[in-house]
């Protein structure tokens, strides 16, 4: 289960609809308590996906003649998950998962984002139709590498 207030809903969903048609991408900070996860800050980044970033991916399936571009794919640079691994771990918190959005299509997880996903991690997906950031569902991996739904607490 992962905790979010609801400005922190807003940040994550007005994000999704400025980088429309390209997806966003962010970082989810907090702490984790048993088997709950509680979102201190939602820290925005870039979206650095490149043609490069699926040719390091030798796991992927081929692509079924979509063009590949930000518009449906999303990378965050390597050199910012280590810095704020870095800093979430001086500050004695987590990074407990990561955000994007779908531009025109479901909330759901696609081949890619399970390819690239981190066990420990909660992936939020936002779906954004026309510009409008529509639904917002959490997912986490299984034993199997497959993702099922995770719960999503909204609190004050």
């Amino acid at each position: 289960m992962i905790y979010l207030t609801t400005t922190q809903l807003q940040q994550i969903r007005l994000h999704a609809q400025t980088t429309y048609p390209q997806e966003c991408c962010g970082l989810l900070l907090g702490t984790l308590e048993n088997q709950h996860k509680f979102v201190l800050e939602v820290r925005e980044t870039e979206n650095n996906w490149s043609p490069h970033t699926d040719e390091s991916l030798p796991h992927l399936p081929s692509s079924t003649g979509q063009t590949l571009s930000k518009n449906n794919r999303f990378s965050i640079a390597p050199e910012i998950l280590l810095q704020v691994q870095k800093e979430v771990r001086d500050r004695q918190i987590n990074l407990i998962g990561i955000y994007h959005s779908h531009p025109d299509y479901p909330a759901i997880p696609s081949e890619f984002d399970r390819v690239i996903a981190w066990p420990a991690y909660s992936y939020l997906i936002v779906s954004v139709i026309l510009g409008k950031a529509t639904e917002l569902q959490s997912w986490i991996l299984n034993e199997h590498q497959q993702f099922k739904p995770e719960i999503i607490k909204y609190v004050a």
